[in-house]
């Protein structure tokens, strides 16, 4: 696909202050279906992408995509680009990683359409979004080198992480040993782990390992924001918490901002967006190409 046919007028649709969204860019196509993202580009760019993993319960749609935010972001000159993944229970998030990290590529290999610079791209979101986003942080890579496809011959680094209410570490549910599978209020999301009511414990107890981004913890992970509510009765505060001791055991650059009597709701969100522009301001803007 040609950098020009992303931003063909056709597909643009002008926003509020000169703001353009750019609909259904497809980042990817697997399985007879398309991966798609929007683009909402400011009126003054200063050169810096946003990815915002659009999920919920690792659930994704078009829907779901937050023109609100964007403009928020815009305001500020941030170039805002809102991915839709695959959505459980028809993917898992094994599959829905991948998802996600190609479309950290696509962004990369078309930098120069999007007037950004390649070495400034940040990736956020909340919840299941929060847990996308430290996974691509955990598992980002130089590229292929020797595929055929140009996007996968491009990194899929994140240069800085935000995640709001992030699931960390599945195998530590709150508790030492707790697994999120045995909450009733979660039950709904056992697809999304490839796991049921029969599937074995220590299959169980493996899988909720392996999809901890806690585990790809190790010095070189990407700067990281985590910011959490105290409050919070669906994602236990302890997982940001664990994640904050994490990584200063590794010496990774990170804060932590908890957000007292807090749920995991906007309201948090919007207390947390300070430290946001205040956190990508700090790790990107020095990595924008003059």
């Amino acid at each position: 696909m040609r950098p020009v046919a992303l931003l063909s007028a056709a597909a643009c649709v002008a926003l509020a202050g000169a703001q353009i969204r750019v609909r259904d860019v497809v980042y990817l196509k697997q399985g007879g279906c398309a991966f798609t993202l929007d683009v909402f580009r400011p009126a003054k760019p200063n050169h810096v992408a946003i990815a915002w993993i659009v999920s919920s319960g690792w659930a994704s749609n078009h829907e779901a995509i937050n023109e609100g935010v964007a403009q928020t972001f815009n305001a500020k000159g941030y170039t805002m680009i809102q991915v839709v993944h695959g959505t459980q229970p028809k993917y898992s998030i094994r599959e829905i990683v991948p998802q996600v990290r190609r479309a950290i590529r696509f962004i990369r290999a078309h930098a120069a359409a999007y007037d950004v610079s390649p070495d400034a791209i940040g990736v956020i979101g909340a919840s299941a979004g929060g847990h996308l986003s430290l996974e691509i942080g955990g598992l980002g890579d130089d590229g292929n080198p020797t595929s055929s496809d140009p996007v996968e011959r491009t990194s899929s680094r994140a240069n800085a992480v935000v995640a709001y209410m992030p699931p960390t570490d599945f195998s530590n549910w709150g508790a030492a040993g707790k697994l999120p599978y045995d909450v009733p209020a979660l039950a709904v999301l056992l697809p999304a782990f490839g796991v049921s009511a029969t599937t074995p414990l220590t299959e169980r107890k493996a899988i909720a390992k392996e999809l901890s981004p806690i585990e790809l913890v190790k010095p070189g992970f990407p700067p990281t924001l985590l910011i959490h509510g105290d409050a919070d009765t669906l994602v236990p505060v302890q997982q940001s918490r664990s994640l904050d001791a994490a990584f200063a055991n590794a010496h990774v650059e990170h804060k932590y901002v908890e957000i007292r009597e807090s749920g995991h709701d906007w309201v948090t969100y919007t207390k947390g967006l300070p430290s946001v522009f205040d956190w990508f301001e700090k790790q990107l803007f020095p990595k924008v190409r003059k």
